[in-house]
């Protein structure tokens, strides 16, 4: 895939009520104004007849699956499936510090940065809430380890700040003390030119039409929930094949 492909989005689902977009890293889900670049204007222009809100966003440097609700039903619906704890996310994160634990959770609270607005921090402070983030350890390299994240709250830059504090800053990360190269012991350089974090899977009970709406929540059995998958984008992937890893460890 060329630098091109591999910024443009990509529709992974579309149906009456939903669409769902494969986001590049670089494009903001969101934007103040109509005319900034983003990927809510990139569905109006390609869907100008749909009123798609996005039910879930992801920061500019991260890539993955972005959910529009496409009606009011759907909308709510996701809402509740949030609220419910049925809406699932899997994300990918490399980080170039040990991690010692194969699995487990983050569950400091997250808090607006005094210093900085746009920065959260962990612990106690103004705007704080609750956050909880599960993770285990997908793969391991001499150099670099291979994280699966769970959030449970979908807290700001929740899963940078808690990768962050558990002392395993996801590589590329900047704001939150993450290192942007790594010189590996035959004197090669990876560089990550963003945050390595990816969200590779959703899942959600499946939104029914009528005039009501429903989620069949709690209820649902295997066959009533969506699941959609997105690959590492191929910067991710080149990053943590540099680092040692292999492709085949990016999977949700």
């Amino acid at each position: 895939m060329s630098d091109a492909e591999d910024a443009a989005p990509e529709i992974i689902h579309h149906d009456e009520q939903l669409l769902v977009v494969h986001k590049p890293p670089g494009l903001p889900t969101t934007a103040p104004t109509s005319t900034e670049p983003c990927l809510a204007r990139w569905v109006r222009e390609r869907f100008p007849d749909l009123q798609a809100h996005a039910t879930s966003r992801l920061d500019s440097q991260v890539s993955g699956l972005v959910t529009f609700a496409l009606t009011r039903d759907a909308n709510r619906c996701l809402l509740d499936a949030r609220r419910a704890g049925t809406y699932e996310r899997v994300y990918l994160g490399i980080t170039i510090r040990g991690v010692s634990l194969d699995q487990g959770e983050w569950c400091w609270p997250i808090s607006i940065d005094p210093r900085n607005p746009k920065r959260r921090i962990a612990g106690p402070g103004r705007g704080e809430r609750e956050a909880l983030t599960r993770y285990e350890v997908a793969a391991r390299t001499p150099s670099a380890t291979l994280l699966r994240l769970r959030p449970a709250t979908g807290r700001t830059h929740q899963l940078r700040v808690h990768a962050a504090e558990a002392g395993a800053p996801l590589f590329g990360d900047s704001l939150y003390q993450g290192e942007r190269r790594k010189v590996l012991p035959e004197g090669s350089v990876v560089t990550a030119r963003r945050v390595m974090l990816h969200c590779a899977r959703v899942s959600f009970p499946l939104v029914t039409g009528g005039t009501g709406g429903a989620l069949a929540g709690e209820r649902c059995t295997d066959g009533q929930r969506m699941c959609l998958d997105a690959p590492a984008r191929p910067d991710m992937d080149r990053v943590w094949r540099a680092l040692g890893g292999a492709s085949a460890d990016l999977q949700a």
